[in-house]
């Protein structure tokens, strides 16, 4: 696959304020800190596109990326720790849900795993809460890199037990892993 370039466009807090595109669209949902900026970088393979922090919940609207005309990327507020109000994280859930539930270019949700432990209680209320509105989605288990080679395919068969789908292993600084995932969504575009 030749690299896509990619662009930040907008960052948008509800869907009336979301870009009208004719592209698909990859929601990116995750706990916090789980490496969803650090997975766009990688496939944008500019490590300051989207921006990165070591403490959980900076990401607070909908950021919007463009890959080459192929598809958007759009950055979610992770689930989980946030230092906010409990009003903020209502308003938060609130403008998630209508996003996802009724934004018509989604082309499938990407839902991040850590690997480096089990998946956590509210990643299996999220993907509850997706399968219930029988939502289109994936899984991408990342930090490939701090788990050893030889444990991948364990990690990978235990979040497939747990989910179900296509499961896919991701680190950040280990390209065959951005190739096969640029892939995967190219694919998934001309289906």
């Amino acid at each position: 696959m030749n690299q896509l370039s990619a662009e930040f466009i907008v960052s948008a807090e509800k869907l009336s304020q979301c870009p009208d595109f004719n592209l698909p669209e990859f929601p990116l949902l995750g706990r916090s800190n789980v490496g969803k900026s650090s997975f766009i970088n990688a496939l944008a393979n500019n490590k300051k596109l989207a921006k990165t922090s070591n403490t959980p919940g900076k990401t607070r609207l909908i950021n919007f990326f463009n890959f080459s005309d192929n598809f958007i990327v759009a950055d979610l507020p992770g689930y989980g720790y946030a230092k906010v109000s409990r009003e903020a994280q209502n308003r938060w859930q609130k403008n998630l849900e209508e996003y996802l539930l009724k934004r018509e270019q989604i082309k499938s949700l990407i839902q991040f795993v850590d690997a480096r432990h089990d998946v956590q209680k509210n990643d299996i209320q999220m993907r509850e809460w997706v399968e219930a509105y029988n939502l289109p989605i994936f899984t991408v288990v990342t930090k490939a890199d701090c788990v050893p080679r030889g444990k991948h395919q364990k990690v990978l068969q235990d979040v497939k037990k747990q989910f179900g789908g296509e499961v896919l292993l991701f680190s950040a600084s280990d390209r065959r892993y951005t190739e096969g995932i640029l892939e995967y969504l190219v694919k998934l575009c001309k289906n």
